[in-house]
């Protein structure tokens, strides 16, 4: 297992991870990504923020990090953190527990960029993810009805998102 950025060839395998993601979301009749616009993953890559688990030459989970989110995270967005955004994981890799390695992977990745937090939020209130994302690690924050989401992709609009955070070392 292999953790690396992502490359503009990976971008069709992306692509097809997040439309497995929404194959998903639907089966469960949870909040449905919109398609996302291949230029923001393609910005994403060329600015080294857009990751993926490489088992045997395969791309498995994808994720993308900033550090900043401050139409999700408001007033804490001045805290020093990593925002992970839009997990999918291939079919075939699910169960597999990719996003606790994920996570161990964050917190070097926060550490070695001085970050004291790793935050991510999800759209809704799913509590099967909500408990899932506990085992890996997360706490739980609560609920937050969104204000500002004009910028932000069409799912976040009129949205109440669930957030989630670990505390590395805070300030």
């Amino acid at each position: 297992m292999i953790i690396k950025n992502s490359t503009p060839e990976d971008l069709h395998e992306i692509l097809r991870l997040y439309e497995f993601a929404r194959a998903l979301q639907k089966i469960k009749g949870a909040v449905l990504w919109p398609e996302f616009d291949r230029a923001l993953i393609e910005k994403e890559i060329a600015e080294k923020r857009q990751w993926h688990i490489q088992i045997e030459g395969r791309v498995t989970c994808v994720w993308a990090t900033t550090f900043n989110d401050p139409q999700i995270w408001e007033e804490r967005n001045s805290d020093p953190a990593v925002y992970i955004h839009r997990i999918a994981t291939h079919p075939a890799f699910r169960g597999r527990n990719l996003v606790a390695e994920m996570v161990t992977w964050v917190r070097r990745y926060a550490a070695e960029n001085n970050k004291a937090y790793i935050r991510m939020d999800t759209v809704g209130e799913n509590k099967g993810l909500i408990h899932y994302y506990q085992k890996c690690g997360f706490d739980f924050l609560g609920l937050v009805k969104l204000k500002d989401t004009e910028n932000l992709p069409a799912h976040y609009h009129n949205a109440t998102v669930s957030l989630f955070e670990i505390v590395l070392n805070p300030p």
